[in-house]
């Protein structure tokens, strides 16, 4: 027996000194994309540049006191609060952060947030009963022992929730804006359950809603108004490309694939599978709105300082790229700080785009001359972003950023901005169980009003689109569709296009 509990003791120790030992190195490898990891962390933010070092200093010590016999039980003691404290901040992460980072590098490079969970509470059963096993061979109450290892572990748990309250990380809290809520504008109609998660809103026409799938990204499911499926096409398109994000938009009766990592644009009718190639290595891009069948807008990155910028793809033009690089205006990195969503209205033939760190929303025609600037009501001017940039030249935050705007669409002169952040007086539980739309009016320059989209099985909004009569709205797996009232749709005007000629001399 005694020898089975000196091998156990001794197992586990190797056990730890090859976990913590490969751990630490593979940080001291990536020593910089560690620390921004932790900079990322919302319980870590401000305390990155200590912990970072402190936690490789505390795996080396405790790797050397399980090497030494006679220090064994002191390092099994140190992994035990060392373990305690990684699991209490994963359980935290899980269960109490609006905000969830990068999982860590290492060993355990390949589990999600739950298996390290899981693997870190093993660590600490492994080595308490080792800790129990030594303390046999020694006059020491196993009373004493179990107050100690609960001491170790409590400790550590005060420690994270103690970084989790003080540290200065971004969250969302109460504005210095007030919002006015519309009375009854949307009544829920029905629901349907879609195949999966991955699905989105690739457009819509005057009787049907189209959705396209990351998942099976040549996909495209039609649903009428009644919320009735009529048809899933799979669109045929080349597959001796390197294909990494294809996605889908529909405009005009025709439907469009695209990859800007290719880079690489196809165009179908709808109702058909057949595509033809359009584009093909004109412009690299990472977001693509159609304007006509020849007109794209595109935002891309441009060299040598990754800058995002937006750009007109003609693909019938002598010079097919237009890059209109002073549109989107710099205020820290040109990269992060002008991030933002692209939204195109067809009927009244204008451009938005509405930055997602600040409450700025550009408004342009559809030659992608700036007509006006717009505010959301929130009081961020500037991004609150953290950004460092690597030894390989890419750009990683440095903190979690103050996120302002999720996404935004448009509809005739309505601009709908899904908010990330709660104003001032309102209701921390009714937000808590919603998401919230700032509605705007375009033409006037004013703030409409406000609604409240309430979660579905505590999922949030991923995705959403507006019609003359109803509102879309993909929770998960779940799409629902509301009638919009006369409270809302009193705001919606005519918005009759102008002709091309018209939109085009502004």
């Amino acid at each position: 027996m005694k020898n089975f509990q000196t091998f156990f003791t001794y197992l586990i120790s190797y056990f730890f000194i090859l976990l913590f030992v490969y751990a630490s190195v593979s940080k001291l490898l990536e020593f910089e994309r560690f620390q921004i990891q932790l900079a990322q962390s919302p319980l870590l933010s401000a305390y990155a540049g200590f912990v970072s070092y402190s936690v490789i200093i505390i795996e080396w010590v405790a790797s050397i006191l399980l090497l030494i016999p006679i220090c064994i039980r002191v390092g099994l003691y140190l992994s035990i609060v060392l373990m305690s404290a990684f699991t209490a901040y994963i359980f935290i992460i899980l269960n109490f952060s609006d905000f969830v980072p990068c999982s860590c590098g290492g060993i355990l490079e390949k589990l999600g947030w739950t298996e390290h969970l899981i693997f870190n509470a093993v660590c600490i059963l492994l080595a308490g009963i080792a800790i129990f096993l030594m303390e046999k061979k020694i006059p020491v109450r196993t009373s004493k022992t179990a107050l100690t290892v609960s001491t170790s572990i409590l400790f550590s748990i005060i420690l994270i929730i103690g970084m989790f309250l003080s540290s200065e990380y971004v969250i969302k809290k109460e504005n210095n804006f007030t919002r006015r809520f519309i009375k009854h504008p949307l009544i829920e109609h029905q629901s349907i359950k879609l195949g999966n998660d991955f699905y989105y809103f690739a457009g819509f026409d005057g009787h049907n809603i189209y959705l396209s799938n990351q998942k099976y990204p040549q996909q495209l499911l039609t649903i009428d108004s009644s919320m009735q499926r009529k048809a899933v096409v799979s669109a045929r398109i080349e597959t001796d490309h390197p294909y990494k994000n294809i996605r889908q938009i529909v405009s005009d009766k025709h439907f469009y694939i695209y990859d800007g990592s290719v880079p690489i644009l196809f165009k179908g009718k709808l109702g058909t599978d057949s595509t033809i190639r359009i584009s093909y290595k004109d412009a690299f891009f990472n977001d693509l709105k159609v304007i006509d069948s020849s007109h794209f807008v595109i935002r891309t990155q441009i060299r040598p300082n990754n800058h995002l910028v937006l750009g007109v793809l003609d693909i019938d033009g002598h010079e097919k790229l237009q890059l209109k690089p002073k549109i989107l205006r710099k205020q820290i990195d040109g990269l992060f700080d002008v991030d933002g969503s692209m939204a195109y209205e067809t009927n009244a033939k204008k451009l938005l785009y509405t930055y997602t760190y600040r409450n700025q929303v550009i408004v342009m025609n559809s030659s992608m001359h700036v007509q006006q600037h717009l505010k959301t009501i929130d009081t961020v001017k500037t991004a609150q972003i953290k950004t460092t940039k690597l030894s390989d030249g890419t750009y990683k935050m440095t903190a979690p950023a103050l996120k302002v705007n999720i996404r935004s669409i448009v509809y005739k002169n309505l601009l709908f901005v899904q908010s990330n952040l709660m104003g001032r007086h309102e209701s921390r539980k009714a937000w808590k169980k919603s998401d919230v739309l700032d509605v705007y009016d375009i033409d006037s320059q004013s703030y409409v009003g406000s609604i409240y989209i309430f979660k579905k099985d505590d999922h949030r909004l991923t995705d959403i689109v507006v019609t003359e009569n109803y509102l879309y709205t993909i929770h998960n797996k779940e799409l629902t569709q509301y009638k919009i009232t006369k409270a809302l749709s009193q705001y919606i005007k005519s918005g009759m296009p102008k002709t091309d000629k018209q939109s085009r001399q502004h």
